[in-house]
């Protein structure tokens, strides 16, 4: 284990020497964590598949239909030969949140068979050349899949280093603290470690004795009392929003070959008037904006517009 930045170059009060920070969290980890099927694989495939599924949806939830999903289209390969309708309709029928997933985990998968080979990028850059990879999933697959990333920063973690470590509530200095913390060559232990500290032990309301928290002794909320921690973005509320109606098209159209504008509108809310406020206009604006992401196609003859899914 080792220590990557001196202490006068990081924010906080990070101890000189990290390594017993470090032994202890691993130990803690290895010991017992929450047993989660993707922790027991390094398929990036599956791990990408977790990874995308977890975005804003509680890991409990995450698991019946990452296991069915994976039942339906087990290799990459598998989900890149699927007809994207049928990836997306999965998507709603589980309730995974914005469809435009299923839409860029189809073609990442694509992306993988007809421009890699086949062969997984290894590294987070290499990843993030995928469809709908941001510098996050990238990094957290090319850790559990590659134990070769870099230190994860997420609300977990940026939670922790606050309140153990003083850490300023700044980007860089979360950036600064989490990568001298995390030793060389264990992204994939690590990452895993310190992202089930901040979900198990370090919660909004800590747990720290009930969860045996390895870092009490160095923890700077557990000496005073002060559990504050960095504001976390809200989700916006989902009902109403532009999100449910998206949703409600795609699983209507899911189940008719194709629906005309009127039908549709009066089938996703009861007080669709054709040119009212949640009218036409409306609705051809959230069609407009699932045509833009491929998931519809809209067709118009003689005046009769017509919604399907690509």
């Amino acid at each position: 284990m080792s220590d990557k930045s001196s202490t006068a170059e990081r924010p906080g009060i990070v101890p000189e020497d990290p390594a017993a920070v470090q032994r202890a969290l691993i130990e803690w980890y290895e010991a017992d964590h929450r047993s989660f099927p993707w922790r027991e694989t390094e398929d990036p495939y599956e791990i990408l598949v977790s990874e995308v599924m977890s975005q804003q949806t509680q890991l409990d939830r995450v698991v019946d239909a990452w296991e069915d999903f994976l039942d339906r289209w087990p290799t990459a390969a598998d989900l890149a030969a699927a007809d994207r309708a049928d990836v997306v309709g999965f998507w709603t029928s589980h309730s995974l949140g914005y469809n435009n997933r299923a839409k860029y985990l189809h073609e990442a998968a694509r992306q993988v068979r007809d421009d890699f080979d086949g062969a997984w990028p290894r590294d987070p850059d290499g990843l993030s050349d995928l469809m709908g990879v941001g510098p996050y999933t990238a990094n957290a697959v090319a850790s559990f899949a590659f134990n070769n990333g870099d230190a994860v920063v997420d609300t977990n973690v940026k939670r922790v280093l606050y309140r153990a470590f003083d850490v300023p509530d700044d980007d860089d200095a979360f950036e600064t603290v989490a990568s001298a913390l995390m030793p060389d060559g264990e992204s994939r232990v690590w990452n895993n470690a310190i992202m089930e500290l901040g979900g198990v032990a370090c919660g909004k309301t800590p747990d720290c004795d009930g969860a045996a928290c390895p870092w009490r002794e160095w923890c700077s909320a557990y000496e005073t009392g002060d559990f504050t921690a960095p504001d976390v973005p809200t989700q916006p509320t989902f009902e109403g929003s532009r999100r449910q109606f998206r949703g409600r098209i795609v699983r209507l159209l899911g189940d008719h070959d194709g629906m005309d504008l009127d039908t549709l509108g009066h089938r996703i809310r009861v007080d669709y008037t054709p040119d009212g406020e949640h009218g036409r206009e409306w609705l051809r604006d959230l069609l407009s904006d699932l045509a833009d992401d491929g998931l519809v196609k809209i067709e118009e003859d003689d005046g009769q517009i017509t919604a399907r899914l690509r």
